[in-house]
């Protein structure tokens, strides 16, 4: 038999050859590294810096020590800045070769950044554990113009450091390129400069979303028909951010169980976009608790949406039977709106409920703080619960 070799053949086949070279010697030289160096390596990693030994052994993989000098230097300077024990090992399972950075000339520098705008030990550590790879970033190129450009628009170092603190991924983001086109996105459909404040604040997580979803996002909002001027468009936000399109649809079919209709489903989201964030559970226990217990028609709910927010244990039912008690007793009106007495402050509801009527009702503050029941008041349980306020 008579075998024919064109060119082109001969050429593919010394080319896999080739490949297959260079693969094996980079499989060989891996498999025989310095064993000396790699076991120093790796118990360096687990004895100084309290990594497991899969995560040293892992981590020894993209960091090869040759003696404790420097990555000595690099850990005290950590510690005295305010990284803990605890989040060492946090630290350099995602960024080991920050052990090889020169303390002096490269992390220096940036950590003295963050101790002049009053971010506590703390705060330094809390943030670079829980994104350590800002280490590795230029100060001068990345993050003093990341926190300038917060700065700008917070115009205090203490809100700043506050955002920071929610987010600190925002301190890999590019101003000019991530930034800067969403906050000029949301001025030019007309949002305050007081509502950008408060999504930087509040929400600065968002920032993080890819151009093209923050605005598609932005877009959804205002096809909702919410005013870009009022702060709750800023919520709107943020609840079409960490919402799917498949929760959307579930949150809408818990709220027409209870007869809700589409329209005003939106006109309570519209009110208060946070009831769509949510959980099921929380939205049902406390429906059922205003409507069947409470005897609330499901049109003074819409009115006072932000009641779905609040705690059934330590506020809403604690408060509705102190007023329901006042109610029985003729000391306050029948249709007194629930939102006059589940909005106030602790304070501001314990002067206009309970202790302005301690005379006539003795035990009205042992019944908030849940000392004594109805039945110790002199009231049936059934009457409680049976009686219809709306």
């Amino acid at each position: 038999m008579i075998w024919r070799i064109t060119v082109k053949t001969f050429t593919t086949h010394l080319s896999l050859l080739q490949d297959f070279s260079l693969a094996f010697r980079f499989f060989s030289s891996s498999r025989h590294e310095n064993p000396e160096q790699r076991s120093f390596t790796v118990s360096y990693l687990i004895n100084s810096c309290g990594l497991s030994p899969q995560s040293a052994l892992s981590a020894s993989r993209k960091l090869h020590l040759v003696t404790p000098e420097r990555p000595d230097s690099v850990l005290s300077l950590l510690r005295n800045y305010g990284i803990t024990d605890s989040q060492l090992p946090k630290l350099l399972r995602s960024y080991p070769s920050l052990l090889l950075n020169d303390p002096e000339k490269i992390l220096l520098p940036k950590l003295e950044f963050f101790h002049s705008k009053e971010f506590t030990g703390a705060d330094i550590g809390r943030i670079l554990s829980s994104c350590p790879l800002i280490l590795s970033q230029s100060l001068e190129k990345q993050i003093i113009p990341i926190y300038n450009f917060f700065k700008s628009i917070l115009h205090l170092d203490k809100m700043v450091v506050h955002s920071l603190k929610r987010s600190p991924r925002l301190l890999l983001q590019s101003v000019n390129k991530s930034l800067v086109p969403k906050i000029t996105a949301l001025r030019e459909i007309g949002v305050p400069e007081s509502c950008i404040r408060f999504l930087l604040r509040q929400y600065p997580c968002v920032l993080q979303l890819k151009h093209e979803k923050f605005h598609e996002i932005v877009k959804k909002v205002v096809e909702r028909g919410l005013d870009p001027m009022q702060v709750v468009f800023i919520h709107a936000v943020q609840v079409f951010a960490t919402l799917s399109e498949s929760t959307w649809e579930q949150k809408m079919e818990i709220f027409r169980r209870w007869g809700l209709s589409s329209d005003e489903i939106m006109l309570l989201f519209r009110a208060f976009p946070i009831c769509m964030s949510l959980s099921e559970k929380n939205i049902m226990s406390t429906m059922d608790f205003l409507v069947n217990k409470m005897g609330w028609k499901l049109t003074a709910i819409t009115r006072v949406p932000s009641c779905l927010s609040f705690s059934l244990e330590r506020r809403i039912i604690p408060r509705c039977l102190v007023v329901k008690v006042l109610i029985l007793k003729g000391l306050v009106r029948k249709d007194l709106g629930f939102g006059s007495f589940l909005n106030p402050t602790e304070e501001d509801f314990l002067d206009r409920f309970v202790i302005k009527y301690q005379n006539q009702i003795p035990e009205l503050l042992s019944l908030y703080k849940g000392e004594v029941g109805v039945v110790e008041l002199g009231f049936e349980s059934e009457e409680m619960c049976g009686f219809k306020q709306l």
